[in-house]
């Protein structure tokens, strides 16, 4: 039986470098939620090209007074694809806020984005399209086959700007030589 601190909510999930899923190859997931009832978790580091901000706040209706940021949308996973979810810093919740820990939330209702649209939303957050989710079991299962690695999360690395250097950020906190790491599962 698994204890709470072996689930990895607030931590980042790496992709290794020998992932064979193309949806997830060099992807870093900030995981917002992993029980036995299984895991979700947003991908930070795929910028969508084919959609802005101002274009999603217009398909909505929202009709923006204070957006002063250049907020980019990612793509968060594959499940879900056409639903939104916002990953921000805590100091902005309400009631359908996913509270993650005392730095992170989740938000996935529309009031969010108006808030944001009007200046009044969290001070740092994150627009994914769609989510990573696993079933119970599975992420552990991939985890054991080495399919993954995690660290904890820092604003760095969720909201950083350098979407690109995300992946290799989170490699170098693990202080791992990406030339020494091997797909292949290996067990003594």
């Amino acid at each position: 039986m698994e204890s709470e601190s072996d689930y990895l909510e607030g931590q980042m999930l790496i992709a290794m470098p020998g992932m064979e899923d193309p949806r997830f190859q060099r992807t870093l997931i900030y995981m917002c939620a992993h029980s036995d009832q299984g895991a979700m978790g947003l991908v930070v580091n795929k910028v969508m090209n084919n959609i802005t901000f101002p274009d999603l706040l217009e398909q909505l209706g929202i009709q923006g007074t204070g957006l002063e940021r250049d907020i980019q949308v990612f793509f968060g996973g594959p499940v879900e694809q056409s639903r939104g979810f916002v990953l921000h810093s805590s100091d902005y919740a309400q009631d359908a806020s996913l509270v993650v820990n005392e730095e992170y939330s989740l938000t996935a209702s529309v009031d969010v984005l108006k808030a944001i649209a009007d200046g009044k939303g969290p001070d740092k957050c994150l627009m994914a399209l769609g989510y990573s989710g696993w079933a119970p079991g599975q992420l552990e299962s991939e985890l054991q086959s080495n399919g993954w690695l995690h660290v904890p999360a820092d604003e760095e690395l969720v909201f950083g700007l350098d979407y690109e250097g995300k992946w290799p950020a989170a490699v170098a906190k693990l202080g791992i030589d990406l030339t020494l790491l091997s797909g292949e599962a290996g067990h003594a």
